[in-house]
């Protein structure tokens, strides 16, 4: 039976023009648990190599996106500092598919 496939994300044809390989992976979805530890759970992966992508707003930079590993937490301060920010913070879950047209979960970096 050959392979499904998997529609891609802009950062994956990024990847495709950049030349750089790579290897899409699909996961059943749980609506109420879509944490990147529970991905790299059902992959059988080490939580370090799955990455998670946020959305904050800063004061001085507006809207940006952070990926860290899944095992991993956002540090606002550190955010802030390296887009020459004083403040960031994670923006309201109901802002994220307005500012990047992607759903909770499926965030691309």
């Amino acid at each position: 039976m050959p392979h499904e496939k998997i529609a891609k994300t802009n950062a994956a044809r990024l990847l495709d023009r950049q030349g750089i390989p790579y290897v899409l992976h699909r996961v059943a979805v749980d609506e109420s648990d879509l944490s990147a530890l529970t991905v790299a759970a059902r992959l059988g992966v080490d939580p370090a190599m799955v990455f998670k992508t946020l959305v904050a707003r800063a004061d001085r930079a507006g809207v940006i996106m952070a990926c860290i590993p899944a095992c991993a937490e956002l540090d606002p301060r550190a955010l802030a500092a390296a887009c020459g920010s004083r403040h960031a913070a994670l923006v309201p879950l109901a802002e994220v598919r307005p500012l990047t047209g992607y759903m909770r979960g499926g965030c691309s970096p």
